[in-house]
């Protein structure tokens, strides 16, 4: 059992019957009645985010979860095979329990967050940023802009189409935000 004193972001609880992981906490004393605890949850099947409020000192169940790391091998009919890079062993995840599967290239290291008790895959965490190679992406003609962010869709050598500047061409690399897809620098 952990007390809205040991909230941290990150941390798994159990909170009706489900699995939530706090996105972000706020202690709130107010001058007048008791301190309370303002929480962002996001629950681990479906990824809703909710807002809660506990009040202070309140006990919650803590899920134990484990970050193991795994290697991404292929996508089939049956869903994506991931390698442990410690026991050898596969495992096939499905395609909901990914955020973002549209950015994961072939033996790339990613982490898979495990429920300690009863050994079920969490979530599949991406490395926070990733280069890729842009595959195709239209030329950027100069003084085509009213404004100084401009942006064009191009297409990284996973398929997937993110939003770059102008200034970037066909076979440049770029570095890209893997949790909201967004454009971050191009890599020399």
């Amino acid at each position: 059992m952990a007390s809205t004193a040991d909230f941290r972001n990150g941390m798994c609880i159990e909170h009706n019957g489900q699995l939530y992981f706090i996105v972000e906490f706020l202690h709130v004393k107010p001058g007048k009645g008791p301190a309370f605890v303002r929480t962002k949850l996001k629950n681990v099947q479906t990824g809703k985010v909710i807002d809660n409020t506990f009040n202070a000192g309140v006990k919650v169940n803590e899920a134990r979860v484990e970050r193991r790391p795994y290697q991404y091998l292929y996508k089939d009919d049956m869903g994506y095979t991931f390698m442990n890079n410690e026991t050898f062993e596969q495992i096939v995840i499905d395609e909901k329990l990914l955020t973002n599967p549209e950015l994961l290239k072939e033996g790339e290291n990613v982490e898979v967050v495990v429920h300690a008790e009863t050994e079920t895959v969490l979530t599949v965490d991406l490395p926070p940023f990733m280069i890729y190679e842009i595959t195709y992406t239209e030329p950027g003609v100069r003084g085509d802009t009213s404004s100084t962010n401009s942006l064009k869709p191009a297409t990284i050598e996973t398929g997937a189409t993110i939003m770059v500047p102008l200034f970037v061409n066909q076979g440049d690399k770029i570095k890209v935000d893997t949790r909201d897809k967004s454009y971050v620098e191009r890599i020399k």
